[in-house]
């Protein structure tokens, strides 16, 4: 996909930070911060800062249910992950997400890389030939989990596991820019 395309993308759903714009993934670094706009505003509070986070994930679900973009939704509290066709659903499966000490981050995204094959290492893990992997966010992916069969609850470092043979009809179907909503 061209820049320009991930532009638009990211332009029609990721959120606008006063003063700064649209930042590419939502938030940059400052959602490792709880996906919170602390930084471009210290004087909100974070419990001030938290709604609009979440009408902003609203909005972006509302827009591109209204179009016919492909999407992906994760929702952290059922531990689902449905593709999208505009307000069409056409995939659902149970995943597993990130443990409450590694959470997997909320916001509106993009997939930014798509690896068939990648490693994955962290302080305590080194996984290699992880399937399917869709990149997000940084370190956070969408992507095939041959090592576990716990789906449906939560067990990742922060990342979007998912089935093999599920991951690779999504790696399939999803393409770079393609928006990603993860949200509780």
């Amino acid at each position: 996909m061209e820049i320009r395309s991930i532009e638009r993308v990211m332009m029609k759903y990721c959120i606008p930070l006063a003063g700064l714009g649209h930042i590419g993934l939502l938030v940059g670094s400052l959602a490792l911060l709880g996906s919170l706009n602390v930084a471009a505003n210290p004087e909100r509070s974070m419990a001030q800062e938290a709604v609009p986070q979440v009408t902003k994930i609203a909005e972006a679900v509302t827009n591109l249910k209204q179009s016919t973009d492909r999407w992906i939704e994760i929702d952290l509290s059922s531990q689902r992950l449905i593709a999208w066709e505009g307000g069409v659903p056409v995939y659902a499966v149970i995943v597993s997400t990130g443990k409450s000490s590694t959470p997997t981050l909320t916001g509106v995204f993009a997939i930014q890389t798509r690896l068939r094959y990648a490693r994955m290492q962290g302080e305590d893990y080194d996984v290699p030939d992880v399937p399917y992997t869709m990149y997000y966010y940084g370190g956070y992916a969408i992507h095939g989990a041959y090592w576990h069969h716990n789906f449906g609850t939560p067990v990742s470092h922060g990342c979007v596991n998912v089935a093999v043979n599920h991951a690779g009809w999504l790696y399939n179907w999803a393409k770079i820019g393609t928006p990603v909503v993860v949200r509780d």
